[in-house]
C-alpha cells in the first residue's frame, strides 16, 4: 500500500528527502541547546562574563540555525505534501476515467469523491506530519535519552521506565479507534450520497414539499458519523492526560531526587547546571511523545483512508481493452448477434436475453417498448459503455472489444435519455462534439436539431452562458442541444436515447427530416415512446422484458396487430380526442 502511495510523490523527491534532513538537523541542535544552557547556569556561579558572553554567543547562532532548519523544513513539507495529494488526486482522478458505468457502479460516485477529497487530505495531513513529527519525535527522544545517560544515568532511568509504558498507551488507542474511523468513512460515503442526491433533485424535492423528510434523512446519516466520531474522540482523549501526568510525574520525580543529589554530594555527582540540562531534555522527550500520539492519531485515520485510496488505483477496470485496437472504423453497419447482458454477476437474470439484430449503414432504426424494456441497455452496447455478457455487437463488420476505445467513440454518438450540459458557453458546450469547429458548423448543426431558432433569441446568442447543468435552458431546448453537440462528431452512428421527448411533434419531426436528407451516410438509432418518433424508420423492433418481441417496418407491425399496432392505436386515438 505504502509503495504504491509513493509513486505520487514522483517530481516532489527533493522536498520529501529535505524536509527529515532539515527536521533532523533542527533535533541536533536542539539538543546541543540544554548543554550549553548547562554551561551558562554553572559559569554563573564563580565564572566570569567572558565565559558567559561566549557561551551566550554559542546559544545564539545555535538557536538561529536551529529556526533556519525548523522553517525549511516547514516549507519542503508542506510543497511535498501538497504536491504528494495533487499527484494522488490526479492518478485517481485518471484512474476513473478509464472505469466503466459498471465500476461506478460498484464503488458509487459518491465515495469516489469521499476518496478524492476527505480520504486525499488525510493522507496529506499524515505525510507532512509524518515527515516532520514522525522524523522529528523518534530523534528527539533517542537524542535526548542519549543526552540523559551522558549526564547521569541513574536519574535517566526515570525517563526510560517511562517511555514503554506510553509507547503501550499509544498503540492500545491505535488499535481501539483504527475500526471506528474505517466505520466513519463508509459512512461519509452515505452522507455524501445524500448530499449529492438533495442537490441534485432539489426541484423534485421542493415540488414535492420533501425538505423535512430530506433533513431527517440527512441528520440520521450525520447524526451517526457524530456518534462514532463522539466515539473515538474519547478515546483519543485519554492520549491527552495520560501524556500530561506522566510529563509532570518524571519532572517531579527529576527534581526531586536531582535536588537530594546534588545537596547530598554538593554538586560533584550532579551541578546545577546538569539539573537544568535533564528537566530540559525531559520536556523534550515527553513532548515528543506527545507529538507521536498525534502522528499515531493522524495515522490511524489515513490508514483507512490510503486502503480506500489504494483500493481504487489497484481496481482492475471490468472491461478489457484491445491492446493493438483497431483505428478504422469502415462504416456505420451494426450487428447484435445473439446478444445477452446483465449489469453484474451478482444478478439472476439478463437485462438482454439472445437479441440479433442487423442494421444496415445508413439506415434508420426505432426502438419502442415500455419502462423497463432495456431500451437503453442496448444501445448503450454498441459504444462499449458496458460490455455484452454472451453473443458479439459489430459496428462496421468488426467487434467493438477490438476496436480502440477513443476511435469507438468518436465513431458514434449518443444523446442520452439523460441530457447534460456544462457550465459555459453554448459554443464551448456544442465544441464537446468537436474541439475545433468553426462558427458555421456549429450553427449548421444548430438548424438541424432546430436549435437555432431559439439560440437567435438569446442577447449573447452562441456566446450566452449555460449555468451548471443547464439550469437555464428549457428541457426542450436542452434536448436540441445536445442532439447538435452529437451532430458536430459527423459520427458514423448516431443514437438518439428518447432525446426528443421534452419537444413538440413538429419540431420533432422537423429534426427527424433534417438528419435524414443531410446525414444519409450516417446509421440513426432512435429510441422513442412515441410511435411518429419512429414510425420512418426502416425497420422497428419492439422490446418487451428484454427480448424483441415484434419487428418489421411500420406497416408490417400495425398488420401484425400485436404490442406496437396497440401502442399507435392508442396514441392515435389520443391525439384524436386532443385535436
Amino acid at each position: 500500500m505504502f509503495k504504491k502511495l509513493a509513486r505520487s510523490i514522483r517530481q516532489y523527491k527533493k522536498e520529501t528527502i529535505l524536509t527529515p534532513v532539515c527536521m533532523f538537523g533542527e533535533v541536533v541542535l536542539e539538543c546541543i541547546i540544554p548543554l550549553v544552557m548547562a554551561k551558562i547556569v554553572d559559569a554563573m556561579d564563580g565564572g566570569t562574563m567572558k565565559e558567559i558572553s561566549y557561551y551566550g554567543l554559542i546559544l545564539f547562532v545555535l538557536a538561529m540555525c536551529s529556526l533556519a532548519c525548523g522553517v525549511g523544513s516547514g516549507i519542503f513539507a508542506a510543497t511535498a505534501s501538497t504536491g504528494f495529494a495533487k499527484n494522488m488526486r490526479r492518478d485517481v482522478f485518471y484512474k476513473v476515467q478509464d472505469f466503466t458505468f459498471a465500476d461506478i457502479d460498484y464503488f458509487s460516485s459518491s465515495s469516489l469523491v469521499t476518496r478524492m477529497t476527505t480520504d486525499i487530505t488525510n493522507i496529506q495531513n499524515a505525510f507532512q506530519m509524518l515527515l516532520r513529527m514522525g522524523v522529528r519525535a523518534p530523534f528527539m527522544i533517542l537524542f535526548s535519552v542519549l543526552m540523559t545517560i551522558s549526564i547521569h544515568a541513574g536519574m535517566s532511568l526515570i525517563f526510560l521506565g517511562l517511555i514503554p509504558v506510553l509507547a503501550g498507551v499509544l498503540f492500545g488507542v491505535f488499535f481501539k479507534v483504527h475500526p471506528i474511523f474505517k466505520r466513519i468513512f463508509k459512512r461519509y460515503d452515505a452522507m455524501n450520497n445524500s448530499v449529492q442526491e438533495n442537490i441534485a433533485g432539489v426541484r423534485v424535492v421542493k415540488s414535492f414539499v420533501r425538505e423535512e423528510y430530506e433533513d431527517k434523512k440527512f441528520k440520521e446519516v450525520s447524526g451517526q458519523v457524530k456518534d462514532d466520531f463522539t466515539r473515538a474522540e474519547k478515546i483519543l482523549a485519554l492520549n491527552s492526560p495520560t501524556m500530561t501526568f506522566a510529563m509532570y510525574a518524571a519532572m517531579l520525580m527529576v527534581a526531586y531526587f536531582g535536588a537530594r543529589l546534588i545537596v547530598s554530594s554538593n554538586q560533584v555527582a550532579l551541578s546545577t547546571g546538569d539539573l537544568t540540562s535533564l528537566l530540559t531534555y525531559g520536556v523534550q522527550i515527553l513532548s515528543s511523545v506527545m507529538m507521536l500520539s498525534m502522528v499515531f492519531v493522524m495515522g490511524s485515520m489515513a490508514m483507512e483512508s490510503a486502503e480506500r485510496v489504494v483500493e481504487v488505483l489497484d481496481y482492475e477496470p471490468s472491461m478489457k481493452l484491445a491492446e493493438e485496437g483497431k483505428t478504422q472504423v469502415a462504416n456505420g453497419e451494426i450487428s447484435f448477434e445473439h446478444v445477452s447482458f446483465k449489469y453484474s454477476n451478482r444478478s439472476k437474470r439478463n437485462a438482454l436475453e439472445d437479441i440479433t439484430i442487423q442494421i444496415p449503414s445508413g439506415s434508420t432504426l426505432g426502438i419502442i417498448g415500455g419502462t423497463g424494456s432495456a431500451k437503453t441497455s442496448l444501445i448503450q452496447l454498441i459504444p462499449r459503455l458496458y460490455d455484452v455478457t454472451d453473443g458479439a455487437v459489430k459496428v462496421g463488420g468488426v467487434d467493438v472489444r477490438e476496436y480502440d476505445l477513443e476511435t469507438l467513440r468518436d465513431a458514434v454518438a449518443v444523446v442520452l435519455q439523460k441530457n447534460v450540459l456544462f457550465s459555459g458557453t453554448i459554443k464551448e458546450n456544442l465544441r464537446w462534439g468537436k474541439e475545433d469547429a468553426t462558427d458555421e458548423e456549429i450553427e449548421e448543426v444548430c438548424k438541424l436539431a432546430c436549435a437555432d431558432e431559439f439560440i437567435e433569441q438569446f442577447p449573447h446568442k452562441y456566446d450566452t452562458y449555460i449555468e451548471q447543468g443547464g439550469t437555464n435552458v428549457s428541457g426542450g431546448q436542452k434536448q436540441r442541444l445536445c442532439i447538435a453537440r452529437a451532430l458536430l462528431k459527423a459520427p458514423k452512428v448516431l443514437i438518439l436515447d428518447d432525446s426528443t421527448s421534452a419537444v413538440d411533434t413538429k419540431t420533432d419531426a422537423m429534426i427527424r427530416h433534417a438528419m435524414a436528407t443531410r446525414l444519409p451516410e450516417t446509421t440513426k438509432i432512435i429510441i422513442a415512446q412515441r410511435v411518429s418518433s419512429v414510425q420512418d424508420a426502416d425497420q422497428i423492433i419492439v422490446l418487451d422484458g428484454g427480448k424483441i418481441v415484434e419487428r418489421g417496418n411500420h406497416q408490417e407491425l400495425v398488420a401484425k396487430k400485436g404490442i406496437y399496432a396497440e401502442i399507435f392505436e392508442t396514441q392515435t386515438k389520443s391525439k384524436e380526442v386532443a385535436e
